[in-house]
């Protein structure tokens, strides 16, 4: 009967070992001499090289222990250890996602034996800075980024995560106000990463934190409903001051150019007044030189001048002779033909 080589090789690639059994039964149903000793050396060599040889997946990286000390990091690909247990060798998936969630219901077997009832509702209540209670549900996504850290520094990499995440994000929300937690989520996130990441390093735990997402963020659902009251007022107080500085803009800037041209318009009243009465003056300045050179002839200019502009404003006029006698009779003529011009 031939060796069935490809079920073992087959076998050897899962990871399982040979079954001795149908070891041994293939080396009964050889017909060689000296069988039992051939059987024996080929169990130890198989043993050996089984125990000797380990791949290391595409992605992880394989930390190899001699009787407990670390000696060196094994690559992706096949490699070579010590057999019979005396290096043995951790696995660890570096590019692998994890994630913790926090304040989130989670209904597997190992999160529920891991905390108590209502621990994840406790974590997620946090108080803000304006002394305010919110519930802050938060993802963390991490990876291993160094696997001796990962392995040695700490003795529990998940419960040190978890609790340092969650005093991160309290810090972080600490310095917040009820309403930045609730509209300011993304900005909360990258502050508490930089803050979780500084903590873990200084742990030495081996792990780097990829992102941290915000839940939906809210209040309490008891006061849920006069917490809505307390924004609709706020929002109706910020709508009426947004009116207010509306009208005050449009108000403000009339009266200020309405006094402005009043202002402009009372200058330029005065400047002409100023300019005007300048000019009287000056006109007045001439003629009274001019009086000074020739006061007779200046004189009788202006007398005449003056019964210019007075005598049209007197009405009828009768010039009489010195030596004309019986005027009375003229006198009335004027009147009487304005009356019958009247009748």
């Amino acid at each position: 009967m031939a060796w069935d080589w490809e079920k073992l090789n087959q076998q050897h690639r899962s990871g399982q070992p040979p079954q001795m059994d149908e070891i041994l039964k293939q080396f009964k149903n050889m017909k060689i001499p000296g069988g039992m000793i051939l059987v024996a050396a080929f169990i130890v060599v198989a043993a050996v090289a089984y125990s000797s040889f380990f791949t290391i997946n595409t992605g992880s990286v394989g930390v190899v222990q001699r009787f407990g000390e670390f000696v060196r990091i094994a690559q992706p690909g096949l490699n070579f250890k010590l057999p019979f247990g005396v290096e043995h060798v951790s696995k660890i998936p570096q590019e692998k996602i994890f994630h913790e969630e926090f304040g989130l219901p989670d209904r597997s077997e190992a999160h529920q034996a891991a905390v108590q009832i209502g621990e994840d509702v406790g974590m997620s209540l946090m108080l803000t800075g304006d002394l305010n209670v919110a519930v802050v549900p938060w993802i963390v996504q991490y990876k291993v980024k160094d696997p001796y850290n990962f392995l040695f520094k700490v003795k529990d990499v998940r419960g040190l995560l978890r609790d340092l995440s969650e005093a991160s994000m309290r810090l972080v929300v600490g310095d917040r106000s009820i309403n930045e937690v609730i509209t300011k989520r993304q900005e909360i996130a990258d502050e508490a990463k930089l803050v979780l990441q500084t903590e873990l390093d200084e742990a030495e735990s081996g792990i780097q934190v990829v992102t941290i997402e915000l839940k939906r963020t809210n209040v309490p659902t008891p006061v849920q409903s006069s917490f809505n009251e307390v924004n609709q007022a706020i929002q109706e107080k910020e709508k009426l001051i947004y009116q207010a500085k509306e009208d005050y803009n449009k108000a403000i800037p009339s009266a200020r150019g309405l006094a402005e041209r009043t202002i402009k318009g009372s200058e330029g009243y005065a400047l002409d007044r100023i300019n005007r009465a300048q000019g009287d003056a000056s006109r007045f300045n001439s003629l009274y030189a001019e009086y000074t050179k020739s006061k007779d002839v200046t004189k009788r200019r202006l007398y005449l001048e003056a019964i210019k502009e007075l005598l049209p404003k007197l009405g009828p006029k009768y010039i009489v002779d010195s030596d004309q006698k019986n005027l009375l009779p003229l006198l009335n003529f004027g009147r009487e033909q304005q009356q019958g011009t009247e009748k």
